[in-house]
């Protein structure tokens, strides 16, 4: 096996049940060892990099005692890049979009629990958008004016509050900005919806591009 720590030894020479447990119901698979210290809740989603590594199990369902370490093990970073990535028109949000998501999440936070501090944040599928047009006074079909502009996002994120554990939160940021056509006018909401998944999401911000500033479930971005 090589150099191992010595809490894997303990590991290995007496395996917890759930250990035993998890291992029986993968043979020939694998299990994973979590960084609880870096976790909400080891039982709801874990940031890839809060897994230390994997231990392997036989085709008997038993530990064979290998350990693959997981490279990338350490503490879990900002991962924005379903948004960035996207190739997608977003400078309607700001010109960093990342970082005004954030920060308004953040503020999102910080209001609802004083002190609390969003440690990272991961987007975790494709984002969903919605854009509204209108035409102009010109005679080109392809010619359009981009008016409204909506984007849900799915996420997980860690968040520490003072007095309280560490949390694991998941759900939908959706953020939306009218009057695109007139400088200086763009208006902002967004929405913080904890627990909710994108199609559902996805179908609120139908309706939400097209009433800004009357839901008092909103703020402002």
């Amino acid at each position: 096996m090589g150099d191992i720590s010595a809490e894997r030894r303990r590991i290995l020479k007496s395996p917890p049940p759930e250990l035993v447990a998890e291992a029986a119901a993968n043979p020939g698979g694998s299990v994973a060892a979590i960084d609880r210290s870096l976790v909400g809740d080891p039982n709801g989603y874990v940031p890839g990099e809060a897994v230390q590594g994997f231990w392997v199990v036989g085709q008997d369902g038993k530990l064979t005692g290998e350990f693959v370490e997981n490279p990338n093990y350490g503490q879990p970073q900002d991962d924005f890049s379903k948004l960035t990535e996207s190739g997608h028109w977003l400078v309607w949000i700001a010109e960093q979009p990342a970082a005004a998501v954030r920060d308004s999440i953040a503020g999102i936070l910080a209001a609802q629990v004083p002190g609390a501090e969003l440690e990272w944040i991961k987007i975790l599928e494709e984002p969903r958008y919605l854009t509204g047009a209108r035409r102009p006074d010109s005679d080109d079909p392809n010619h359009v004016i981009i008016t409204r502009a909506g984007i849900a996002l799915s996420f997980a994120l860690s968040v520490n509050s003072p007095g309280r554990s560490r949390e694991t939160l998941q759900g939908v940021f959706s953020w939306v900005t009218v009057a695109l056509d007139q400088p200086g006018r763009p208006k902002s909401q967004v929405w913080f919806d904890l627990g909710a998944d994108l199609d559902w999401a996805e179908e609120q911000l139908r309706e939400r591009i097209y009433r800004v500033g009357e839901n008092r479930d909103a703020g402002t971005a």
